[in-house]
């Protein structure tokens, strides 16, 4: 759990980053709202804690900026106990609010449980994007929830693709890993087989190649439009 804090008390920040790493959490500290932004596009964190009075930039100008380009949760930490800052800072983005001052104990408390919910959410996202699935032991596979009819060895390298998705798989493995592909096939057969699951997905939709070759390795699948 990477936490980025955007802060310009720098008490308060070295307080909040040693308890938070108590909580086996890993944290960036930026007093400057600038840098704090910048610190974004050179790090992959899983949730921001946001001062709005800060130097060069008012925190709500940064909840703004930050959405214009991630959906990273954001939980701002604040003095100022205006509601309508409360108001405008959930309205641009932010997940949560908290006034100061606050116990240490209850920020971890929010943190998972902002964490989990979007989590969650993501998870549910890629479940529903998800355009193969695939049933190993009942060796079936379906693409847009129609099953593919497919030769054992088609079904296989699909397999092997899908378990390795948006990662590249050589030729190599997929031969030597398939139950029904001779050790001794050529490299050349693969390229068939993958030109057959090719035309049967295409008779589905051929408005995406879903299965892209990889130069010098052998193959990738995407599954994501």
């Amino acid at each position: 759990m990477k936490i980025l804090i955007i802060e310009d008390d720098v008490e308060l920040s070295m307080i909040l980053s040693s308890y938070l790493t108590k909580h086996g959490m890993e944290v960036i500290s930026a007093e400057d709202p600038y840098l704090g932004m910048s610190l974004l596009t050179q790090h992959d964190f899983d949730l921001i804690i946001l001062d709005l009075t800060l130097p060069g930039m008012d925190g709500l100008e940064v909840v703004e900026k930050i959405r214009e380009s991630s959906n990273i949760p954001i939980i701002i930490s604040s003095a100022r106990d205006d509601i309508t800052d409360k108001v405008i800072g959930l309205e641009r983005g932010a997940d949560d609010y908290m006034p100061k001052p606050y116990d240490p104990r209850e920020l971890v408390t929010r943190i998972k449980t902002i964490l989990r919910r979007t989590n969650v959410a993501a998870e549910s996202k890629e479940e529903k994007e998800a355009l193969f699935t695939l049933d190993q032991s009942g060796r079936v596979i379906e693409f847009k929830g129609t099953m593919l009819d497919l030769t054992a060895a088609e079904f296989d390298v699909l397999a092997m693709l899908i378990q390795h998705k948006n990662g590249s798989v050589s030729r190599e493995q997929l031969i030597y890993e398939s139950e029904h592909i001779d050790d001794e096939s050529s490299i050349k057969n693969i390229d068939v087989i993958i030109s057959r699951i090719r035309n049967k997905i295409a008779a589905l939709d051929d408005t995406h190649t879903y299965i892209k070759p990889v130069r010098g390795v052998g193959y990738l699948l995407t599954d994501r439009v």
